[in-house]
């Protein structure tokens, strides 16, 4: 489980990313399949998705070659848990687009689970702003977005498949969620984006991090990718002014009227006077402690509120420390395209860690269980009930072939 900025930038360090990167170039971190392995699978995709009262036509989009599929087709009219009415994703309209190259994406997730917390929580406990994170499912040849840039620093989790992203020269000078920036036609994005900078082959258990405003595009390079795009948000000096504008309720010349205004030359030298003025207070009201205080606590708790819930420690009874029931665990695949090979009378599956000599059975449900993404403990002994499975899965993690997943 990624529980800190360090875990999440290895074998980077905090201090060269603060040092080199943080909004001042994009970072591209190899990692190995197991890095990201516990922070989202295709079986916890399945899984949030079958929560099928979360899900709406703002929560869930369909994006068909770089165009909105819009809501009417992949969504039915529903009633939501609070009982109001909402376009609520069908499953067969949903898979239906998938089939055709649909790319699909979750937004607001990062409370869903808490493998995808885990890495919005080391984003703010490093101090670095609200993180928000999307899920991007994406096909092979389909592109789901044009060259653009966001209005907020990036951090690209890849979790399943492989994407190439194009990053480019051009940056936008630090642009917010306005209309001013949002109003800007996709001519404007191809102009401004400049030369290309270079690409970035994601993988498993990569990371990328662009800088807020950073013009890129990504295309899906194996049959299937998954991403985690978290979107960090810090504190602005916009956000100084929201403090001020509460603190200047309290002082009399900011409510004060403004001279009036005759077109006379003495009118708006006034006007001028009385805006020099107010600018001077804004100064000092820069300086005051109290404001200060105010802002640093502000800039400090600068993120979102998620977990923390109890039920039995509420009640001043032991905590749950662990869960009672639930989905068993899986296990996630690591090594794509291994399967067991005979040597002689043995045979033999080879694993980053080492080999596993596993009998004729053995060798018949690894080369079943390796053929998929991720399996669990109950499915390998349905399928090969004369295997002992839980001795195959430790062995095989053992040599590095799988993993616990999300």
């Amino acid at each position: 489980m990624i529980d800190s900025l360090a875990a999440l930038l290895a074998p980077v360090t905090p201090e060269r990313f603060f040092a080199e990167h943080l909004d001042r170039q994009p970072l591209h971190i190899r990692g190995t399949p197991a890095k990201f392995a516990e922070v989202l699978s295709w079986r916890q995709i399945n899984r949030l998705l079958d929560m099928t009262h979360i899900w709406t036509s703002t929560s869930l989009k369909l994006v068909m070659d770089s165009a909105a599929v819009p809501a009417e087709q992949f969504c039915t009219r529903a009633t939501s848990r609070d009982g109001t009415p909402v376009l609520q994703p069908d499953a067969k309209l949903v898979q239906g687009w998938i089939a055709k190259g649909a790319s699909v994406v979750m937004n607001d997730v990062d409370s869903l689970s808490a493998g995808l917390a885990s890495v919005s929580d080391a984003l703010e406990g490093a101090g670095l702003g609200k993180a928000q994170a999307n899920v991007y499912i994406s096909w092979q040849s389909h592109k789901a977005f044009h060259t653009h840039y966001d209005t907020h620093d990036v951090w690209a989790v890849q979790v399943e498949g492989e994407k190439i992203w194009n990053i480019w020269e051009g940056r936008a000078d630090y642009p917010i969620p306005h209309p001013a920036f949002r109003g800007q036609g996709q001519a404007h994005h191809d102009q401004a984006r400049g030369k290309l900078r270079g690409t970035v082959h994601m993988q498993p258990g990569d990371l990328l991090y662009l800088p807020r405003g950073w013009y890129h595009d990504a295309l899906a390079e194996a049959p299937a990718s998954v991403h985690v795009a978290y979107g960090v948000h810090a504190p602005l000096g916009m956000d100084l002014m929201n403090i001020l504008s509460e603190r200047i309720l309290y002082d009399p010349e900011f409510r004060k009227p403004l001279p009036r205004q005759d077109g006379s030359n003495p009118a708006k030298f006034a006007l001028t006077q009385r805006a020099g003025l107010l600018g001077q207070r804004l100064s000092e009201l820069c300086r005051d402690p109290k404001v200060m205080e105010v802002l640093a606590q502000f800039v400090g708790n600068y993120r979102y509120s998620r977990g923390g819930f109890d039920m039995l420690a509420a009640r001043g009874m032991a905590p749950a420390s662990a869960p009672s029931g639930g989905d068993a665990p899986a296990f996630r695949i690591l090594a794509a395209g291994a399967k067991p090979v005979r040597r002689g009378a043995e045979w033999v599956v080879k694993g980053p860690q080492g080999a596993v000599v596993v009998s004729p059975p053995e060798a018949e449900a690894a080369a079943w269980l390796l053929a998929r993404p991720d399996v669990t403990l109950p499915e390998l002994a349905a399928a090969a009930p004369a295997v002992d499975a839980a001795g195959l899965l430790a062995r095989l993690a053992a040599a590095g072939l799988l993993v616990p997943a999300a």
